[in-house]
């Protein structure tokens, strides 16, 4: 008795796990070592990348707290700290977790000073969503090992975002991604999601350091740790039945915690920065604008406007789209409501290139047109502007001043406006290119019936038109396909059909080698086929061959 005493002893206190009588282990939260463990990759970015991406002016930084040198305490210290942080998560203290304090507090210390400073703009909101839901305000600091606080990383999965949303599961909790705007970026929207996506996995597991483990691996990995540990539902007894990059979350988590309420202690400042980052408001867009547009009438800096929206990941709001918050300084939003139309007709050719109409184009490519156009006018309406009408009619605003000789770009109700030229033809009707309709043999030859075309000019009807070329007007609907007498000015109608005589051409005597050769061909491209079907290459090695071979 006394001797297995001993042998017990021994393992507790070299910090071996015991063994049961069955000969399984039992790995407790206390006795947890791992040196494989893999840092999730915000730890591992670059400091001058975060530095950009962050978008935040640190360069003039004057702090009257100084970094000093990293203090190392004792495991009691860290583990009666997070003890008593008052939390509802288990913040249980290990070896591991250690690690990660440490790379906190010594290795990536000026990494926590900068983040110390973002979080006073970030973390007031993830609180304000987490409480709405109710969601323990600790999980505040998952961003933290997330993205570092950077709203536009992207993972080499493609996570993206604060709270490093894959695409699926972000368009899945009603987040909009395309080409242009990327609601993963959009720190409001994400960190909503979030919340939903954290409570929604609290439901599953009913405890939180499985819901971490969870969003960061997926549940279908937790459920194959749980299952390969015989049904056990506490992360620190599945941990090493978790993927290697997953075991490491928790403790990075807990680690977080610790150091961004004990960064005081391990001589860490926030770095200062003299840029404003708490005096914000939004406002509602309903048109298409570039951000220079706006940094340029409104005077603010562009990494500004990035950085307060970077869920617009091209640097425009395509308001014509649908309604768009953008978020500005609060002085600046009065600014931007006085100055809209200012803001929109800015340089917009030079900013807004994508043509909505391009038919004018097509119409004077063709050799029928004559050079001549005609004005096509609008009437100006109650809140128009001319950046709205030249979006609408495919043109630039500079050329709505150029045509309408205007100073300005200002515009009163009911005033005609010329918004297009289109190109006109000369009154005369053209032999177009021929159209086959009818073919037949006679003994002179073959004869078939071409097409004459005519271009429907302005002041035109079907009366007009029959009348010149000499043909009733039920045959021009029927040539047509006419339903009514309505025209189009540029549609080209038929007019006339004429019967012309072609010389008949010899017919090729098929020999019987080309015969052959044809049949020779058809089974080629036959048996290609057949080959692709069964899963084969060209030469007919099977590929399922060819991977029975590599394996003997």
């Amino acid at each position: 008795m006394k001797k297995i005493f001993l042998i017990l002893f021994s393992c507790v206190t070299m910090g071996m796990p015991i063994v049961s009588a069955q000969g399984s282990s039992q790995p407790n939260k206390d006795n947890i070592q791992d040196d494989s463990i893999v840092a999730p990759e915000s730890l591992n970015e670059h400091l001058a990348t975060l530095l950009h991406e962050w978008q935040i002016d640190f360069s003039k930084s004057d702090n009257a707290c100084r970094q000093g040198a990293n203090v190392i305490f004792h495991d009691t210290v860290y583990s009666r700290r997070l003890y008593n942080m008052p939390t509802e998560m288990e913040l249980s203290y290990n070896q591991v977790v250690r690690q990660y304090i440490d790379m906190y507090a010594n290795r990536r210390r000026d990494m926590v000073g900068y983040m110390l400073t973002i979080g006073n703009y970030y973390f007031p909101m993830f609180e304000e969503a987490l409480d709405k839901h109710g969601l323990p305000l600790e999980l505040k600091y998952l961003p933290v090992i997330e993205s570092a606080l950077n709203p536009v990383a992207v993972s080499r999965a493609g996570a993206t975002g604060l709270w490093q949303f894959m695409l699926r599961t972000g368009k899945g909790y009603g987040l909009q991604i395309n080409s242009l705007v990327d609601e993963r970026r959009d720190p409001h929207k994400s960190t909503e999601a979030a919340a939903r996506y954290l409570k929604d996995l609290y439901a599953i597991y009913g405890d939180w350091n499985l819901v971490i483990a969870a969003y960061n691996c997926g549940p279908g990995n937790v459920n194959k740790a749980i299952a390969r540990s015989g049904g056990k539902h506490d992360y620190w007894q599945i941990y090493y039945n978790l993927p290697r990059e997953t075991r490491g979350y928790v403790p990075a988590f807990i680690a977080a915690n610790y150091i961004m309420n004990f960064y005081d202690k391990h001589n860490i400042c926030p770095i200062e920065s003299f840029q404003e980052m708490t005096a914000l408001d939004t406002i509602h867009v309903n048109n298409q604008v570039h951000f220079n547009q706006i940094a340029e009438v409104l005077d603010i800096p562009l990494g500004d406007i990035r950085r307060w929206n970077p869920q617009f990941k091209k640097d425009r709001v395509p308001g014509n789209y649908q309604r768009y918050t953008l978020v500005l300084p609060t002085n600046k939003v009065y600014a931007f409501l006085e100055k809209e139309e200012e803001i929109m007709s800015f340089r917009r050719s030079d900013y807004i290139t994508h043509r909505e109409n391009t038919d004018g184009y097509l119409a004077s490519s063709g050799s029928s047109v004559s050079g001549n156009s005609e004005n096509v006018y609008y009437r100006v309406r109650n809140g128009d502007n001319l950046s709205k009408i030249a979006s609408r009619n495919g043109v630039s605003v500079s050329q709505l001043r150029s045509w309408n000789n205007l100073r300005s770009t200002r515009i009163t109700a009911g005033k005609s406006l010329i918004v297009r030229k289109k190109p006109i033809d000369s009154p005369v009707w053209e032999a177009g290119e021929t159209a086959l309709a009818q073919q037949t043999t006679n003994p002179g030859g073959v004869t078939k019936t071409v097409n004459e075309y005519y271009r429907v000019r302005s002041g035109d009807n079907l009366g007009k038109i029959a009348q010149k070329n000499s043909v009733t007007v039920a045959q021009l609907k029927s040539w047509n396909g006419l339903s009514s007498d309505r025209l189009s000015v540029g549609k080209q109608l038929i007019v006339k059909k004429k019967t012309v005589t072609v010389e008949q051409s010899q017919p090729i005597q098929q020999t019987a080698e080309t015969t052959a050769s044809a049949k020779e061909s058809s089974g080629i491209i036959s048996n290609y086929l057949k080959q692709q079907l069964e899963g084969t290459t060209v030469d007919g090695a099977s590929v399922e061959a060819d991977a029975s071979t590599e394996a003997e």
